[in-house]
């Protein structure tokens, strides 16, 4: 009868594998987690480096929208409030044209409009987390100032028309900002406009044909800084829905990586007890074999 010379090895070599076996078991139900290392479960544990990553993405884009879509929020009601002065403002400018206010109700008037006209220039500088949000991209200058050296009065602009975007875990590209010169300074320039009102009533003369050139151009500029704003609104927009995809996915990616990571602690038990089991027969085998002979046990 044939034995296999390696027999007593082979039983050896089993028995380290069971009690391997059974230490990664016991680990798993003290842990709750199906593997510890990588050698426990290569694919797995790839497929969980994989998942973390997607988690780490995501969060990382739900940490920026939060912070732009403070900033957005800020130069919406920063427009908002711009929208509302210079209403005022047309209100005034109309009653000053109408031809019945005496010199110096017009000129209160043009003194009104300058308030005004500082107003919306200290809303066209409006900062957030200590940046101004109407800069472009130079968000550490402070954007618009106004000269009185010459009448009218002239605002200039000291940001850039740089345009800043966040991009979405899918691609999506959503437009933060609309640089301020853009805004303010545009085909009808809203500070031009105002500027040229004050110089227009500061003389007291109401209801002349440029006062109420410069009123209509007025309600021009009130009607593209509606425009822009808008651009702001769709960015808000955006940024909602994609915060709400990602939240999604974010949960998602949890689950499937809880799926993955989570032992099932009832199959786990039940493995345990047969790899004990096995271990505690090849235990028993090898200490048969060890007190006699292999052919004493075959006779």
């Amino acid at each position: 009868m044939r034995v296999d010379p390696n027999y007593v090895t082979n039983l050896v070599s089993a028995l380290d594998g069971a009690q391997a076996r059974e230490q990664q078991l016991s680990n798993q139900l003290s842990s709750g987690v199906r593997f510890n290392s990588l050698s426990d479960d290569p694919i797995a544990a790839g497929q969980n480096v994989l998942l973390l990553n997607q988690i780490q993405r995501d969060d990382s884009f739900t940490q920026s929208a939060d912070l732009v879509t403070g900033q957005l929020q800020v130069a919406d009601s920063a427009l908002a409030s711009v929208v509302s002065q210079l209403n005022q403002a047309i209100s005034l400018a109309t009653s000053a044209n109408n031809g019945t206010m005496n010199t110096s109700d017009v000129q209160s008037i043009g003194a009104q409009i300058s308030g005004i006209l500082n107003e919306v220039e200290s809303l066209a500088n409006t900062s957030y987390q200590g940046q101004y949000i109407f800069a472009g991209g130079q968000t550490s200058t402070i954007p618009f100032s106004t000269s009185s050296a010459t009448s009218p009065a002239v605002t200039s602009y000291a940001g850039d028309n740089d345009v800043n975007y966040l991009e979405t875990p899918n691609g999506q590209k959503i437009q933060l900002n609309v640089p301020g010169d853009q805004i303010f300074l545009g085909a009808s320039s809203v500070f031009a406009t105002l500027n040229n009102l004050v110089a227009d009533f500061s003389t007291g003369s109401g209801s002349n044909s440029q006062a109420q050139q410069d009123t209509q151009a007025l309600t021009a500029a009130l009607n593209y800084v509606s425009q822009q704003r808008v651009t702001i609104d769709n960015s808000m927009t955006q940024l909602t829905a994609a915060s709400g995809a990602i939240t999604t996915e974010q949960t998602q990616l949890t689950a499937s990586q809880t799926d993955l990571m989570q032992a099932d602690l009832a199959t786990v038990a039940t493995q345990l007890s047969l790899s004990q089991t096995q271990s505690t027969a090849l235990e028993s085998v090898i200490s048969e074999l060890g007190s006699g002979s292999l052919f004493d046990k075959l006779q």
